[in-house]
């Protein structure tokens, strides 16, 4: 049976901890959401805390077994699985019996849907009530996706007594197969660019192909910032004859955690590319795929597969929501950090949801604390930002680095280290040192906090789903590192699911702040300010290459602006802030004018 899905939203993944048992809390209504399997620490821990809660066996999976982090992966996610649908049936049994949970799931769902009204219509005839809705419930709905998150980059090798293992035992390839090899029929969803090693993995399971019907047990979802890089990403799988199901749009600035900043194309232009060319997307990627499964004399599917294309990043009021499903014909639209004000949703202790509570525009800080070197959405005032300064000024700097995740480094190890681990900024504040003589003060001083500001991201990550469920947590303090979107400013205070869910769907306001700036305008800004940091942190002399890139940065965002104007001209959404809007991309254009390269 074609599953109709139920809500026009989806909730991304967010941290390692935050959306760690998302499935578990909300699936049961439909709502599909997407865990990271990046700490198989953190899942083995959370396998533990469920497995108590809803009186499952439970064997540890302990680092002595050979495959431990895809056995813990693994396990977890049929855990999941498995509560998820013990969950689900006790809430159709629960709306079944009840007309005040029947009346109450009803108004969590989008006022287009079809499933909405055909409830409607059954309670308004009144005709042996139980008896259709049981008939109803059965055929119309489903559990929301248990889908899973891999950050393709972190993909480090691992070593056994200085022994090297086989690629497959990588991070990344490891949690691959611990996906791969449970009961699961979701999608991975791979962020953070391209690892051609971790794509022709995927060639090692059977579940990722097609079978006589034509179905995917396990989907491929690729999280991309524009139309090219999911071209060539797409291009690649289909080469292995593998299948995207789905392209995850995603604002290059205007999200949580790591921003990828794309070369100045914003989010209106790059999903108007993705509608015009949509149809060039599936059939190149069908005619490499079905190559690649005759060569390997597999079955292949006589038309393309269906493909979704959604949107993810910034989306803050029901009217933004609507638009972007309508202008842009996308299938589903992102809600992130909204969500962490909604308890029955992620996992976030009472201390950080309070902090996220409180905070305002100006706390929310594209900073520069991710081992990764890339730029990292995050909040001012969190515990880690206390412990991390804490042990600055005690001369102490850096983490004890339990986990190495994010060990990468191979400037001083062969094995790598973190940029965030005390060893890796001993090295380089002894370097520093010994270079104080020749620089001055100012650049000293600079060097020393571009050393030191680097966050254990492994553990402060996850910190926050052993406090909320009362989980013990060892080793040296790293307190909670959160990375919600700037978004989330305009977001304040805790929030029940059901009225989350009416938000979006336009049925209530839970927003109070009235100068929360439309979804393309705070995006364009985010944009303008980031160029104008660029230029000005020029410290060498720029390069042919260097100068080209800008002037196209720039290029393309007067392209963007130039964009909105004629879409705010074509459109009847947003009348109540056209004028407001259109002003203030005026203001933009004279902005990024003004910034000379």
């Amino acid at each position: 049976m074609k599953k109709t899905p139920l809500h026009t939203f989806h909730i991304p993944v967010m941290g390692l901890a935050y959306t760690i048992d998302s499935p578990i809390r909300v699936a049961q209504y439909g709502i599909s959401s997407v865990i990271s399997i990046a700490d198989d620490d953190l899942i083995e821990k959370m396998r533990n805390f469920y497995s108590t809660k809803f009186n499952i066996p439970y064997e540890e999976i302990t680092q002595k077994l050979h495959d431990y982090r895809a056995e813990r992966i693994t396990s977890y996610l049929n855990l999941v699985d498995k509560i998820v649908k013990q969950k689900f049936e006790n809430f159709k049994a629960e709306i079944a019996e009840s007309r005040t949970a029947l009346d109450n799931f009803i108004s969590m769902l989008p006022n287009t849907s079809d499933i909405k009204k055909g409830f409607q219509n059954l309670l308004e005839d009144g005709i042996s009530f139980r008896d259709n809705i049981q008939n109803y419930i059965e055929s119309h709905l489903f559990p929301g996706e248990i889908d899973v998150n891999i950050m393709t980059k972190l993909d480090k090798d691992n070593f056994v007594k200085n022994k090297q293992l086989p690629v497959e035992f990588n991070d990344a390839h490891a949690a691959l197969r611990g996906f791969a090899n449970s009961n699961l029929e979701s999608s991975v969803v791979l962020s953070a660019g391209m690892n051609p090693r971790l794509y022709s993995y995927f060639e090692n399971f059977s579940d990722f192909f097609p079978d006589e019907n034509n179905r995917l047990r396990k989907k491929i979802t690729l999280k991309v910032s524009d139309f090219r890089s999911a071209m060539i990403q797409g291009n690649f799988l289909a080469k292995k004859g593998l299948w995207v199901s789905e392209y995850r749009i995603e604002s290059g600035l205007n999200c949580g955690g790591h921003a990828f900043a794309t070369d100045g194309f914003l989010i209106g232009t790059i999903l108007e590319e993705f509608k015009q060319k949509k149809g060039q997307l599936i059939q190149s990627a069908y005619d490499l795929m079905v190559k690649a499964l005759q060569q390997k004399n597999m079955h292949f599917p006589e038309k393309p597969l269906a493909i979704k294309i959604t949107v993810q990043g910034g989306v803050g009021t029901s009217e933004e929501h609507e638009f972007l499903l309508d202008e842009y014909k996308v299938d589903s639209v992102g809600w992130g950090s909204p969500f962490l004000l909604v308890p029955e949703a992620t996992s976030v202790d009472i201390v950080t949801r309070n902090l996220l509570i409180n905070a305002k525009e100006d706390d929310f800080y594209l900073s520069n604390i991710s081992p990764l070197g890339v730029p990292f959405n995050t909040l001012k005032g969190t515990s880690n930002e206390f412990f991390r300064q804490k042990r600055i000024q005690e001369n102490k700097a850096g983490s004890s680095c339990p986990k190495k995740f994010l060990a990468l480094s191979k400037e001083y190890d062969s094995q790598g280290i973190c940029t965030a681990a005390k060893k890796y900024q001993d090295i380089k504040l002894e370097e520093l040192e010994n270079r104080k003589d020749s620089i001055s003060i100012q650049e000293f001083e600079k060097s020393k906090i571009k050393i030191t500001e680097k966050s254990c991201l492994c553990v402060g990550l996850a910190n926050a789903a052993y406090l909320e469920n009362d989980i013990q947590i060892k080793g040296q303090a790293q307190g909670v590192v959160i990375c919600p979107g700037p978004n989330m400013a305009y977001f304040d205070q805790e929030v029940p699911l059901k009225d989350m869910l009416q938000h979006i769907y336009g049925n209530k306001s839970i927003l109070r702040n009235a100068t929360r700036p439309n979804i393309f305008i705070k995006e364009l800004k985010m944009y303008i300010d980031y160029f104008r940091n660029e230029i000005e942190n020029i410290t060498e002399e720029m390069t042919v290459s260097q100068l080209k890139k800008w002037n196209t940065f720039k290029s393309n965002l007067f392209d963007g602006i130039a964009y909105y104007q004629n879409l705010l001209d074509s459109t009847f959404y947003f009348k109540n802030e056209k004028s407001l809007i259109k002003n203030e991309l005026e203001l933009y254009k004279t902005a990024l004018t003004q910034i000379k390269i």
